[in-house]
């Protein structure tokens, strides 16, 4: 069975099949925030996918982070470090790639285990 999670016709936010739910890239509601609180948004963006798939971020298996400025790279790991699971930490990429929008500051990805 697959579970489509605020399925749009482009694309749902998160797909739940085979005991995995992948979440697509989720950006800040407000592009104008700096990159601490888009963090902070789109992290909440991704605690709400996860509950909505029976799910949380202890069961996260992997995190991918995109920064259009890699300098950012330290203001987002203040705002990640806080809101990981120390005992369950899951693989992650972060790397530097151009947004769809040029105000976005960052965009996660993400697998965990339902």
């Amino acid at each position: 069975m697959i579970q489509r999670i605020q399925a749009g016709s482009r694309m749902s936010q998160a797909v739940v099949h085979s005991g995995l739910v992948y979440i697509a890239g989720q950006v800040a509601n407000d592009p104008k925030v700096g990159i601490e609180g888009q963090t902070r948004d789109v992290l909440a963006k991704v605690d709400a996918l996860l509950q909505a798939a029976g799910t949380d971020k202890s069961k996260l298996l992997s995190v991918n982070v995109f920064l259009p400025a890699i300098v950012d790279f330290d203001a987002m790991n203040s705002v990640y470090d806080r809101w990981i699971d120390p005992q369950n930490p899951p693989v992650r990429a972060c790397v530097e790639a151009r947004l769809a929008v040029a105000d976005l500051r960052i965009e996660i990805t993400a697998i965990a285990a339902v």
